[in-house]
């Protein structure tokens, strides 16, 4: 039930518990980190809503009266539990300071995160990640629902009510295996040869396929035919199109390896755009959790120093 309107605030107990213990109006105030005015004052404020006087000052110091010792018998165990509570509040704000949940698309998860992760580890070794990889798409879903605090996109439009931060660029690039027609070509591919071709693609709602589709449609070469096939993630793409199934559109940064090692191999486009900005995202007006704001920098350099 609500209490009285004669119960002082805590802070004011907390004062004359101090005078108490100190003996000196002037002492409780410095250590309270208030003026002795200020602190006489909230005194005497204390003693009209109670309706009795509580401290006696003299040039000795301050004592409190045989009413203000009653009243502070009872307050200090109001104080305590107001510390404890206060201590109980701390521990739980820094438990969930150092949780994050974080929604990743598939190429920031495989090839920029666990760099990024092993960063924040060193920075903060206290900090609990829990981890989603999904495609851009459902990546923005999580965290405009409160789902996920953070989430790190491909390239694809930022949602309204997201704010983002660019923490790397990639480029997609068109890739064959050795068996395919396109393995040896020297004329490039333009968008609207690209548009008539049946790719090995990732599912709707990819950051990938977002930024090829768009591209294709701003160049007026919208994709005429379905992908050859549709996986929901770029490992396997990489094995199909190694394996001679197909052509592929995929992040430089995916194909790093497969490149090096000369199993795939990169056709030449024209005409097309396929650079792209890796975001952090977060609800629009919210703050970096505290545990990500010293990392974000070094996010973006560990993430452009990979792909350069």
């Amino acid at each position: 039930m609500p209490l009285s309107p004669r119960v002082p605030e805590i802070g004011s107990l907390d004062l004359l518990l101090s005078v108490a213990r100190l003996g000196s109006l002037a002492k409780a105030a410095r250590e309270h980190g208030v003026s002795q005015p200020a602190a006489a004052s909230r005194i005497r404020n204390m003693e009209r809503l109670i309706g009795v006087p509580l401290i006696v000052r003299s040039t000795a110091g301050s004592r409190l009266t045989d009413h203000g010792a009653m009243i502070a018998n009872w307050a200090r165990r109001v104080v305590d539990a107001a510390s404890d509570l206060d201590a109980g509040i701390t521990a739980l704000r820094g438990h969930q300071a150092s949780r994050i949940r974080v929604a990743c698309s598939m190429t920031v998860a495989e090839y920029l995160l666990p760099r990024w992760l092993s960063e924040l580890r060193t920075r903060v070794p206290t900090a609990t990640i829990g981890l989603q990889v999904i495609n851009s798409a459902k990546v923005a879903e999580l965290v405009l629902g409160g789902a996920a605090d953070v989430g790190f996109v491909e390239g694809a439009a930022v949602s309204d009510g997201l704010d983002s931060v660019v923490v790397a660029r990639d480029e997609l690039v068109l890739v064959v295996g050795h068996g395919h027609p396109w393995a040896h070509r020297r004329v490039p591919v333009n968008a609207a040869e690209l548009s008539r071709t049946a790719l090995i693609s990732r599912e709707p709602g990819s950051g990938t396929r977002y930024v090829l589709e768009h591209e294709l449609h701003r160049l007026g070469c919208p994709l005429t035919v379905d992908p050859m096939m549709e996986l929901s993630s770029t490992t396997a793409i990489k094995s199909a199109v190694e394996a001679g199934i197909g052509a592929a559109v995929l992040s430089s940064l995916a194909l790093a390896e497969e490149i090096a090692q000369h199993r795939l191999i990169i056709v030449p486009t024209e005409g097309l755009d396929l650079r792209r900005s890796l975001r952090l995202v977060l609800r629009s007006g919210e703050q970096l959790p505290a545990v990500l704001r010293d990392v974000v920098g070094a996010t973006r350099v560990i993430a452009n120093s990979d792909i350069s």
